[in-house]
């Protein structure tokens, strides 16, 4: 990277760490280098796997050791002039800097928020620990700094719990409890990765600021390249534990020498539908017909001296067609109704109202009995393969469950057709006995897909399946996908909050917001020519390389 000016808050050398397995060693980060000064932000990226986050988060000593190993290194950290070696410090050092001088915001602020503790009691802990704030004194700099973040109402939110806030405003309590003790140095791993584009852009656009406003060095590990391209002084490119690449963000982006990187840049959806992909015809008659669904939940009971909460009507007269051969993207914010959508319209949530024809067949009137012969025709992919796999199933036995259910196929000769659809989503045969915990995440969302694509059917509700996936692996995904609708004839429901990756992928598009949809039509006509105001603002978050 670039000269050492001697100015820096942290500089780090050769740093190894390795973990011990029962297979033996394993090298998680091999003589890694880097500096970062104030007021600057240096970008670590690269694959899951790669050693991103076990290097920032060995210099805090939270890797655990054992299994975890500091091999070699030196993690020098400068403040008002003193210098201290991170990896050499003892654990009441480390506690006295971490949360202090030292700050890591996490991806996901809801595990990291303590759910029986209000947030402004998370919110001055800190201060009292650290700085020896009165509880009112910790108090009013907790409000001020929620105001900072962009939490409206700040003095009424702060006896809320996480649970009521959503998920971009639990990141700006993740991160004005990072900066509540005014932190020299900032690590953020991949803090925008579940986020909505406009609150992307937001949350993006506000750590810039306060990086500048308070002259902060700020760590930013992420595998989205977009994201990065948009906050980064200096980037590191990390594969395999080692720094393979690393320079200025322009010099990296424009003239990437590595191959790796090179990869990396080219895994960015560009929004260009590949020419292999068939156009489905107009034409065609609809497979799938809604017509003004509306689903809404109940909000508990009344109470003794309250009134029954309102409900939340979460779908709200919505109707389209889904034809056949053909990709229909569903795009909206968080909480605008999209899985509640496709839940509904497969039949896992019972819409209050509307119709949902597959075929011309009604299905909201079917009972479950009635539905179980059309599960075979509807399935359905969701984001979390982790959450949606059985830990306890193998990937036979997950692959073999639809077809022995719906008798498609008998246990004496399920195998060979396990082994197709293994073929069908590119896992290996060697794997078939193997567990979803054995797996990498792009590997487990082969094995979801493959569980879909089983039974043969006509329509598939894909729910965000690739979101939390690295740009190389959702690359391959979306191909997989893009493959499995030529060869199998599938329509697709398309769900997703990344306007790339559907405009990518999708024929038609859908524009979803506070349950309806604002508008509708071909892919590249309405990118070219949004009409609405909501449908602007999302095109316009949208981060480019």
């Amino acid at each position: 990277m670039s000269e050492d000016t001697g100015q820096n808050v942290l500089s780090v050398d050769d740093l190894s760490i390795s973990f011990k397995t029962r297979d033996g060693s394993s090298k998680a980060v091999d003589a890694v280098n880097f500096h970062i000064a104030r007021g600057e932000t240096l970008a670590i990226v690269g694959e899951s796997g790669s050693g991103k986050s076990v290097t920032c988060y060995s210099l805090l000593g939270l890797i655990p050791q054992p299994p975890g190993v500091i091999e070699s290194g030196v993690a020098q950290f400068t403040s008002q002039g003193q210098q201290r070696d991170l990896l050499r410090s003892d654990k009441q050092a480390l506690r006295s800097l971490l949360g202090n001088k030292i700050a890591l915001i996490f991806q996901d602020p809801m595990t990291c928020l303590n759910p029986y503790l209000t947030i402004g009691e998370q919110l001055i802990e800190p201060l009292c620990q650290h700085k020896n704030h009165t509880r009112e004194q910790a108090r009013n700099r907790a409000i001020e700094l929620l105001q900072e973040v962009g939490i409206k109402n700040a003095e009424a939110r702060f006896t809320s719990y996480p649970h009521e806030f959503s998920g971009g405003m639990r990141q700006r309590v993740m991160i004005a409890m990072a900066l509540i003790t005014e932190p020299e140095l900032l690590i953020a791993d991949e803090p925008t990765t579940a986020l909505d584009v406009t609150i992307q852009a937001q949350i993006l656009d506000l750590l810039d600021k306060l990086k500048k406003q308070r002259n902060i060095a700020l760590i930013f590990i992420s595998h989205d390249l977009s994201v990065v391209a948009s906050i980064a002084d200096r980037v590191a490119v990390m594969r395999a534990g080692k720094i393979v690449e690393a320079g200025k963000t322009q010099q990296i982006f424009k003239q990437p020498r590595h191959a790796y990187t090179q990869q990396l840049l080219a895994s960015v959806p560009s929004g260009a539908k590949p020419a292999q992909a068939c156009q489905p015809n107009p034409q065609a008659p609809a497979l799938l017909k809604i017509e003004h669904l509306k689903t809404v939940f109940e909000q508990g009971k009344a109470g003794l001296f309250s009134a029954r909460p309102a409900p939340t009507i979460a779908v709200n007269d919505v109707s389209f067609e889904l034809r056949h051969h053909e990709i229909l993207g569903l795009v909206g914010e968080s909480g605008s109704g999209k899985s509640t959508l496709g839940r509904s319209v497969i039949q896992l949530i019972k819409p209050t109202a509307g119709r949902v024809q597959l075929d011309g067949q009604e299905l909201t009137q079917l009972s479950s009995k009635q539905l179980k012969p059309l599960r075979q025709r509807m399935q359905m992919i969701f984001q979390d393969p982790y959450a949606s796999l059985n830990p306890r199933m193998t990937v036979f036995d997950t692959l073999a469950e639809p077809l022995l259910y719906h008798r498609i196929a008998t246990r004496k000769n399920v195998t060979p057709r396990v082994l197709a659809l293994m073929d069908d989503v590119g896992l290996a045969h060697a794997a078939i006995r193997k567990y979803p915990h054995e797996f990498s995440g792009g590997q487990r969302q082969r094995i979801a897909i493959g569980r879909a694509i089983a039974t043969k059917p006509e329509v598939i509700i894909a729910d965000e399946p690739v979101s939390a996936l690295d740009v190389t692996i959702q690359a391959q995904i979306l191909e997989l996908i893009l493959a499995l609708v030529e060869r199998h004839n599938l329509s697709m429901l398309f769900i997703s909050h990344d306007l790339s990756v559907v405009r990518t992928i999708a024929d038609r598009v859908l524009v979803m917001h506070q349950g309806q949809v604002i508008e509708r039509g071909d892919t590249e006509t309405l990118w070219a020519a949004p009409q609405e105001s909501y449908t602007q603002s999302l095109l316009a978050a949208v981060p480019h390389l």
